[in-house]
């Protein structure tokens, strides 16, 4: 057996979530190896819905326009019953979110992601499997069998499990994985359908009979490509795999997609015949299986240096298309974490509020996707805005967090507060570009930053001097990880002196979206979400939050 100790982490699994996390740890420096016991990609269009959030999340990354390029918008979605139109659902978003709705099918995502990965030289290790781990206070020793079929045996200081389902990772923790499974069986099938509904929305046509129950189904999916969808539908008698205890999967975990006879294409035609609002052919199937739904949920995130994300930690209906993209948000909150750890700097309990900030998200999207599933999406009385917001991902906050420093009382602002995502704005502009700027764009490619914005009406506490003695404070407290910049109320002049990166906010839309009153220091962190926020200006409470990111 081979012996090898050449990276600071082992990444097991390289679907999006997997991927993810390697590209992150890749882009801040981290050496890291990605293994994936499938000997290529599967053309499966699994996951296909990609979310406002995941898109901005991409932008950071600076993987957001190749994303843009392949995808197509999601505009919303048709629901049918017994053949009539009930609602027409438009998946409408404030101005100021940058993104819409997208979908893209998973081996795009994948593509995408792979491609950008060995961009850092870094490419997955296909047909190499995790067989087992162990784990001691200094890494993990982990053993691989190769695509050859010989044996590794690799020294690691953390391994992420990315591993689906049925993960070796959690199985080995010992983590529990509380839940259920839904008692039907589903046909899914990528298909093209030709038929004369608007392009970009969902179809989702159901048959109630006489006592209201939903005895048949069709869920279609717009996918990039002429008239293509990812439909899905429930299964006939003849392609049932309900007779296996575990569907295939080789545990209790009865998720995912099923072995034995996929549907064909006369039984897409068969259910388009049934319930399809207008007159629908379909051809061209490029893939099709059954799959079946559970809904479960580890009871930690992780152990010592070993951490569990995406589908081997949560599992639960794709409604709303929530599973794949939490499962990213896991892989890049884990990720920036990981990376200073590997590095010696992260504070004493940085890495344990991955699971302090993750598992009440998962455990939040378990419980929705499962109602929602069950009663559909009205089963929340929210206002229609709010949960288009929440299907977004966009609502996603850590609030409670050990990482995160509550607001000073003082601070009589509204907008976001710590802990909830850091909103994007324009109408920024500098005295060079003759364009204005988003946030975004000043946040891309970056980490941690600390935004610093001065209010010119107010002269207490926001001299060049003050600005920028907080930054040299952020500068120093990070070991050099932290850049600032400050962002100006437009009309009276900028301080005198001040030396670092300025924009003026020429629309007000800073102003507006992060609801200051007065000079205001905001921490954002690497996964886009306001680690402080400070007013009045204070060196103290700057330094009390960086200690809990930054080991000194």
């Amino acid at each position: 057996m081979a012996h090898t100790d050449a990276a600071d982490v082992l990444v097991a699994g390289a679907g999006p979530v997997g991927l993810t996390a390697a590209a992150e740890l890749r882009r801040r420096g981290v050496s890291c190896r990605i293994v994936d016991r499938l000997p290529a990609r599967l053309m499966y269009a699994k996951a296909v819905g990609i979310q406002p959030r995941t898109l901005e999340i991409w932008d950071r990354m600076g993987l957001v326009r190749a994303a843009l390029e392949a995808a197509i918008v999601m505009r919303g979605q048709l629901v049918y019953i017994n053949g009539t139109e009930v609602a027409r659902v438009d998946l409408a978003l404030p101005p100021e979110v940058p993104y819409h709705f997208a979908a893209l099918p998973q081996y795009e995502t994948e593509r995408l992601l792979e491609e950008y990965l060995a961009g850092f030289g870094t490419r997955i290790e296909r047909g190499t499997e995790l067989l087992s781990f162990t784990q001691d206070a200094d890494g993990v020793t982990a053993r691989l069998g190769t695509a050859g079929g010989g044996q590794e045996e690799l020294r690691t200081r953390y391994l992420v499990g990315c591993d689906g389902a049925h993960s070796i990772v959690r199985k080995t923790l010992g983590l529990s994985f509380e839940g259920g499974a839904f008692p039907e069986e589903y046909m899914l099938a990528d298909v093209e359908v030709d038929w004369d509904l608007p392009s970009g929305y969902g179809v989702r046509a159901m048959r109630r009979d006489a006592d209201g129950v939903v005895d048949d189904l069709l869920v279609c999916i717009p996918l990039p490509g002429r008239g293509r969808y990812r439909v899905s539908m429930l299964v006939p008698p003849e392609l049932s795999t309900a007779g296996s205890a575990d569907g295939g999967g080789g545990d209790e975990v009865a998720h995912g997609l099923e072995g034995g006879r996929g549907p064909e294409l006369h039984h897409v035609q068969a259910v388009l015949d049934r319930l399809a609002p207008r007159r629908a052919t379909a051809s061209d199937l490029r893939w099709s299986s059954v799959f079946r739904i559970s809904h479960r949920l580890v009871d930690r995130y992780g152990d010592g240096r070993v951490f569990v994300a995406g589908d081997a930690a949560h599992i639960h209906p794709p409604t709303g298309a929530q599973g794949m993209n939490t499962g990213i948000q896991d892989a890049v909150n884990l990720a920036w974490k990981l990376a200073l750890a590997v590095e010696g700097a992260a504070g004493p309990g940085l890495l344990a509020s991955y699971d302090a900030e993750r598992r009440p998200v998962g455990e939040e999207v378990v419980g929705r996707t499962v109602r929602h599933a069950a009663e559909g999406v009205q089963a929340d009385p929210e206002d229609p805005q709010t949960l288009m917001l929440r299907e977004a991902q966009l609502l996603v906050g850590y609030p409670g967090s050990p990482i995160v420093t509550p607001a000073d009382p003082a601070d009589d602002g509204t907008g976001p507060r710590p802990g909830e995502r850091a909103p994007d704005c324009g109408g920024l502009t500098g005295d060079i570009a003759a364009y204005p700027l988003r946030l975004f764009d000043l946040l891309r490619g970056r980490d941690h930053m600390l935004l610093l914005y001065r209010d010119g009406r107010h002269h207490h506490g926001d001299s060049a001097q003050d600005l920028e003695e907080l930054a040299a404070l952020a500068r120093e407290l990070s070991d050099g990880r932290m850049e600032s910049c400050v962002v100006l109320a437009d009309g009276p002049a900028p301080p005198a002196g001040l030396s670092l990166p300025a924009y003026r906010d020429s629309r007000g839309e800073f102003a507006r979206l992060y609801g200051v009153r007065g000079t205001t220091a905001f921490v954002v962190r690497p996964d886009g979400y306001l680690g402080a926020r400070i007013r009045p200006l204070s060196g103290p409470a700057l330094a009390g939050h960086l200690a809990e990111i930054f080991h000194r």
